[in-house]
């Protein structure tokens, strides 16, 4: 039976098809559903959506991994800046992380997935999880779970945590400190690596995942072991394990800011940092150059993934969307989900940025299924405008 949820908010003329859409996601969701949909071609928003109850385009989520595009968008300017060298070895940077085995992994393969580097035999406090430069202490010395370079698995809890520590030993500012100043502020969007206190009201508690008994059992079996490759990446095996439906809930992460999966935004953040990636927006020009779009959107890592066991395609810092989650995209789309449902991206060549956010959970995690009828409905408005 489907629900009767007000969708509110706008969309641009020749839009109107998405609103039907999202319309239509939210009436098939349960009662208590809550999201946004916003989108912007070619640096102008068109579509700007949201509905639930209490929620409004303001309203902010925790974004999980989705706060690896905004972490590894510094990344490329640093590169596209020359004070990062994708080739050089992260020994260059980080000396110390050449222990166990590690010295010749570059910066390239390092944004790749492919540093084997996936958490530690131990794993991580909620407090070390808070904080990238414990992380990156505490992984510098940790032998590496496969050969550096020769496959690649998602570093889930820990890439924001690595990439940061090159970018503070290269600038001595952190990943954190320079989106505010480079992005975030300038911008003025609503996609916080470190939420201030004075915006804390606008937060939506992530609300749990409502198995089904068939995804309960599944959710069973990776609870009962404990020691995978999937179960040391996203933190099972630690004294305390990480419970990832809380992570955004608890308020020294939101606070922090962790640049792997500590990000608090609206849709309208997400699309709007995405805009600012490819087009101009607010007078300003893209903030990556078509050549580094290209370089970070090109599929460096591809086919099965040794963590998430299925597979997956990575750029540098960034997922292969268009591969991984909706090949309908232009190659090269760039973007990140996050495991609560919501997803976020550039399309180039269509000119196209979208953001989704929603409140509860989802199974199995990832970007949630209806993305898919969400972020074709939008591309095919955003071709025929």
């Amino acid at each position: 039976m489907t629900q009767e949820i007000t969708v509110r908010g706008t969309v641009a003329d020749g839009y109107e098809a998405v609103r039907e859409e999202f319309a239509a996601v939210a009436a098939a969701e349960r009662a208590d559903y809550e999201g946004q949909l916003c989108a912007y071609v070619h640096g102008r928003r068109v579509v700007d959506l949201w509905a639930g109850d209490g929620v409004d385009g303001e309203s902010l989520y925790g974004v999980y991994s989705s706060t690896k595009g905004a972490a590894h968008l510094v990344v490329a300017m640093l590169v596209q800046d020359g004070t990062l060298e994708l080739d050089r070895k992260v020994t260059y940077y980080w000396p110390e992380f050449g222990a166990e085995g590690k010295a010749t992994l570059t910066l390239r393969d390092l944004l790749a997935h492919r540093a084997g580097l996936i958490g530690t035999d131990a794993g991580f406090t909620l407090a070390e999880l808070a904080d990238d430069r414990a992380m990156a202490e505490r992984l510098a010395d940790q032998r590496p779970f496969w050969r550096p370079g020769s496959a690649f698995g998602y570093h889930a809890l820990v890439i924001g945590a690595l990439t940061g520590e090159v970018v503070r030993r290269a600038t001595g500012r952190t990943i954190q400190e320079l989106y505010e100043e480079r992005v975030r502020a300038p911008y003025g969007l609503d996609f916080h690596l470190g939420l201030p206190a004075s915006r804390e009201p606008r937060f939506r508690t992530v609300q749990p995942l409502l198995p089904t008994p068939e995804q309960q059992v599944a959710l069973d079996g990776l609870r009962d072991a404990p020691h995978t490759l999937q179960a040391i990446a996203f933190n099972r095996h630690a004294a305390e394990p990480t419970d990832l439906e809380s992570l955004p809930n608890e308020p020294l992460v939101r606070a922090m800011g962790p640049a792997s999966v500590g990000g608090v935004a609206s849709a309208r953040g997400l699309a709007g940092l995405y805009a600012a990636v490819i087009s101009e927006l607010d007078e300003k020009a893209p903030l990556l150059k078509p050549d580094t779009v290209a370089e970070f959107g090109m599929v460096h890592s591809t086919g099965y993934d040794l963590v998430a066991r299925t597979h997956k395609s990575f750029g540098l810092g960034f997922q292969a969307t268009a591969d991984t989650w909706h090949p309908f995209l232009g190659a090269g789309t760039i973007g990140h989900s996050g495991v609560v449902g919501c997803q976020a991206f550039a399309d180039p060549r269509s000119g196209l940025a979208y953001g989704y956010t929603r409140r509860r959970y989802v199974f199995p995690g990832g970007a949630a299924p209806e993305n898919g009828r969400l972020a074709r409905a939008v591309h095919r408005a955003a071709l025929s405008s």
